[in-house]
C-alpha cells in the first residue's frame, strides 16, 4: 500500500468512528395545519428506541418546508376595514417576485405582502401597478 491509500484508509477509519451510523439524515416536513403537526407527533411518540436514539444524538434532523404562497384573510386595522382590506393576501417571504407572481395575484384577486428577503423587480413592479395589485412591502 502506498501512502495515499494508507491516508485514505486512516480518513476512511475515523470517519467510520466518528460517524458510527453515517452521516446526519435531515427530513423536510409540512407543518401547515394543526392536523399536519398532530400527525408528526403522532409519528414521533411511535418511533422505536434506536430511531429516538438518532434523534437525541443528532443523526436525525427536521426541517420546515417552505409554506405556500397561501391565501389568507387580512385583520382589519382599529376595528375598521381599509380599501382592499378584504382582499385576499399571498405572502411572499424571499426570492424575486416576478411579473408572473403578479399576474397570478391578479387573476386571483390577491394583493402582495412581502417579506424582507423578496425583491420586487421593475417588470413586476408595473404590472402591479397597471392589473391593480396592491403591494406592501415589510420592513
Amino acid at each position: 500500500m502506498n501512502e495515499l491509500e494508507e491516508l485514505r484508509a486512516l480518513v476512511r477509519e475515523v470517519i467510520r468512528d466518528v460517524l458510527p451510523k453515517g452521516l446526519p439524515v435531515t427530513e423536510t416536513v409540512n407543518l401547515w395545519t394543526d392536523q399536519d403537526l398532530a400527525a408528526f407527533v403522532n409519528r414521533l411518540l411511535d418511533l422505536d428506541p434506536d430511531q429516538v436514539e438518532e434523534l437525541r444524538s443528532g443523526r436525525k434532523r427536521f426541517r420546515l418546508a417552505s409554506p405556500p404562497a397561501l391565501p389568507v384573510r387580512a385583520s382589519a386595522a382599529n376595528g375598521a376595514e381599509r380599501a382592499g382590506e378584504s382582499t385576499p393576501v399571498r405572502r411572499i417571504e424571499r426570492g424575486a417576485v416576478t411579473e408572473a407572481v403578479i399576474r397570478a395575484a391578479a387573476r386571483a384577486g390577491e394583493r402582495l405582502v412581502l417579506g424582507r428577503a423578496a425583491v420586487l423587480t421593475p417588470l413586476a413592479r408595473d404590472r402591479a401597478r397597471a392589473s391593480g395589485v396592491p403591494i406592501e412591502k415589510e420592513r
